[in-house]
C-alpha cells in the first residue's frame, strides 16, 4: 500500500528502502530493533541526501528524510501500550491526514461504580427546548475553538497552549472510547469567566442560551463547565500531566507526616491577577501580626530561568494547611492543594469547575470568610491545631477524594457522558465547519518537540478501554439537590459561627 502511494516513479533504490522502511514499521513486532535502526537512520539519511544532490530528487529526499523522522520517534510514538496499535507517524507526516483504521472493542463492565456527576444540572437550560443550531451559532462571538468530532475550526488565539491540551483530551478521549462519542458540534471558549448570564435569557426570550463549554462556571451564569486543559499538562509552568503528577503528590504525602508538618497555612501564587489575591498577601507573618499564614508571591519569569527548582508540586505538601484562592476566575490549583492531605482552607470561592460542588465544608475542606481572609485563616489554623485528630481527618478525606474520584478514566468518563448528553439535545445534524481542519492523536504529537512532546507523551491513553464508561449517573431529584445545597449552606455558617464566638472571646481578653 505504501509502495503503491509514495515510490511511483522514483528510483530503484530509493523505492526499495522506502518500501522496506515502512513497511518493517508498520509491520514490527520487536521493538528492540527500533535502536539499530535509529542508529543507522542518520547515515542513512545523509547518504540519500548525497543521491538526490546528485540526481536532483529533492522530492525523495524530504520524502526519506520524513521517513527518517518518523523512524527516530518510533520509539515514542509507534506503540500504545494495551491495544498494541501503532501511531501512523510516517503517513501522518507525509500526507498530514489522519489514519482511518482505529481499532474498536469494548465489553460491557457492569460493576464499575460511577462518580458524582452534575451533569444534568448543567445542561438543564436545554432539556426542555432541545439545542438549535442557531443557539450553538450564537456562541461564536466569545469562542475560541468549534469542534465537529475530531475537527476544529479556530475563531480566536487562545492563553498559552490551552486550546491545544484540551484538544489533545478530547482526542485521547476519542482514542478511548472508539466509536462511542456521537457526532457533534460544540464551541469552546478557553478563557477562564463565565459569559453566559443567566439573567439575559429567561422564559419569555425566543431564543435560548448559547450552549457554551468553557473550564468554569459560577451560580450567575449558564456555560457549560468542561476539563481543564492541564489534566494534560501545562507547558508554560512545567506542570505535568495529571495522571503523573497524581502518583507524584501521592508520593510526595509520604515524605512528611501530618503531625510533623509546619503548623502554618501555605500558599504560594501569582497575586497580581486578582485584587483578593493582594489581599491575601497582607496576612503574611510579619513582626507586628502573626495570621499563622505563610503567604508567597510566585515569580514565574525567574522560576523558568533557575529550571522550576522552587515550584515542583509534590514537594510542597510540608504544611499543614494550604490555602487555595481564585484568581481572575476559578485557578487550576485547587485539585493540587486537595490532593496534599494537608487541611484546605478554600477562600469562599465565587466560581465552580467540573468536580468541585462534590466537595463539602468541614469534611472535604474548612471554609475561609472572603471579607476577613487573614482574621479566618487564623482561626482555621487555630482550630486545626487544637483539633489535630479531625484536622487530620479533614485533610485525608479530600486527598482520597482526588486520588479516587479525580484518576483519569473518571475524567474521561465525565467527559464521555457530558459530550453524549449534549448530543442527545442536537436538534439538528452535525456538519463538518468549512473551515475546520481533520485533528488527530498523529497530526498533533508526531510533529510535537520539547516539553509539549514529553507531555504528549506521558498523558497519551495507551489504546482503547478494555471496558464501556461507568454508568451514567441519575439526576439529582429537587429534594436531594435541595438537601445537599442546604447542608453545605449550615457548615459554612457552624464555621462562621465558631469564627465569631472566637473572636468575641479574644476582644473581651483584651
Amino acid at each position: 500500500m505504501y509502495r503503491e502511494n509514495h515510490t511511483t516513479n522514483s528510483s530503484p533504490l530509493i523505492s526499495k528502502v522506502i518500501f522496506k522502511l515502512s513497511g518493517w514499521l508498520i509491520t514490527r513486532e520487536n521493538e528492540q530493533n527500533i535502536n539499530i535502526i535509529s542508529n543507522r537512520i542518520v547515515t542513512m539519511t545523509s547518504y540519500f541526501s548525497h543521491i538526490c544532490i546528485v540526481q536532483f530528487c529533492a522530492t525523495y529526499c524530504n520524502m526519506l528524510k520524513a521517513y527518517s523522522m518518523a523512524i527516530l520517534m518510533a520509539p515514542h510514538f509507534c506503540q500504545r501500550g494495551a491495544a498494541s496499535f501503532y501511531f501512523h507517524c510516517i503517513i501522518s507526516i507525509l500526507t498530514r491526514t489522519c489514519p482511518s483504521n482505529y481499532p474498536g472493542h469494548l465489553e460491557e463492565d457492569p460493576d464499575r461504580p460511577s462518580p458524582p456527576s452534575w451533569i444534568h444540572e448543567d445542561l438543564h437550560p436545554w432539556a426542555h427546548t432541545g439545542i438549535t443550531r442557531d443557539m450553538v451559532e450564537s456562541a461564536k462571538w466569545t469562542t475560541n475553538l468549534r469542534n465537529y468530532s475530531a475537527y476544529v475550526e479556530r475563531y480566536h488565539r487562545a492563553f498559552q497552549t490551552r486550546d491545544v491540551f484540551t484538544l489533545w483530551g478530547i482526542l485521547q478521549l476519542l482514542w478511548r472510547y472508539p466509536g462511542k462519542v456521537p457526532d457533534l458540534e460544540l464551541m469552546f471558549d478557553c478563557v477562564d469567566w463565565p459569559v453566559i448570564r443567566t439573567s439575559d435569557y429567561d422564559v419569555s426570550n425566543s431564543t435560548g442560551p448559547p450552549p457554551l463549554f468553557r473550564y468554569c462556571g459560577d451560580d450567575d451564569t449558564l456555560d457549560i463547565v468542561f476539563l481543564d486543559w492541564s489534566f494534560w499538562g501545562w507547558v508554560e509552568i512545567n506542570i505535568k500531566p495529571w495522571k503523573s503528577l497524581l502518583k507524584d503528590l501521592k508520593e510526595g504525602n509520604k515524605r512528611m507526616r501530618w503531625m510533623d508538618r509546619e503548623p502554618y497555612a501555605y500558599w504560594k501564587g501569582n497575586p497580581t491577577v486578582a485584587l483578593i489575591r493582594q489581599q491575601l498577601i497582607k496576612c503574611n507573618v510579619s513582626d507586628n501580626q502573626d495570621w499563622n499564614a505563610c503567604v508567597y508571591a510566585q515569580d514565574w519569569i525567574r522560576e523558568s530561568q533557575e529550571g522550576y527548582k522552587q515550584s515542583d508540586l509534590a514537594s510542597q505538601c510540608i504544611h499543614r494547611y494550604k490555602i487555595y484562592i481564585e484568581g481572575s476566575a476559578w485557578s487550576v490549583s485547587e485539585k493540587y492543594i486537595l490532593a496534599c492531605d494537608s487541611v484546605s482552607l478554600l477562600v469562599k470561592p465565587h466560581y465552580y469547575d467540573f468536580f468541585t460542588r462534590g466537595l463539602m465544608p468541614v469534611h472535604h475542606y474548612w471554609p475561609i470568610r472572603n471579607d476577613d481572609k487573614c482574621k479566618s485563616i487564623k482561626f482555621a489554623v487555630d482550630w486545626g491545631n487544637s483539633h489535630k485528630q479531625k484536622a487530620q481527618g479533614i485533610g485525608k478525606a479530600a486527598s482520597d477524594f482526588i486520588q479516587e474520584e479525580l484518576k483519569m478514566e473518571y475524567v474521561y468518563d465525565y467527559m464521555f457522558h457530558l459530550l453524549n448528553e449534549y448530543a442527545k439535545l442536537l436538534t439538528f445534524k452535525p456538519i463538518r465547519p468549512r473551515k475546520a481542519i481533520e485533528l488527530c492523536a498523529e497530526t498533533m504529537a508526531c510533529q510535537a518537540e520539547g516539553l509539549q512532546k514529553k507531555f504528549f507523551m506521558e498523558s497519551m491513553e495507551n489504546g482503547p478501554s478494555y471496558t464501556i464508561p461507568c454508568t451514567m449517573p441519575n439526576p439529582y431529584d429537587p429534594p436531594s439537590l435541595h438537601a445537599i445545597l442546604k447542608r453545605k449552606e449550615n457548615s459554612i455558617k457552624q464555621v462562621e459561627l465558631w469564627e465569631k464566638n472566637f473572636w468575641d472571646n479574644q476582644n473581651k481578653q483584651t
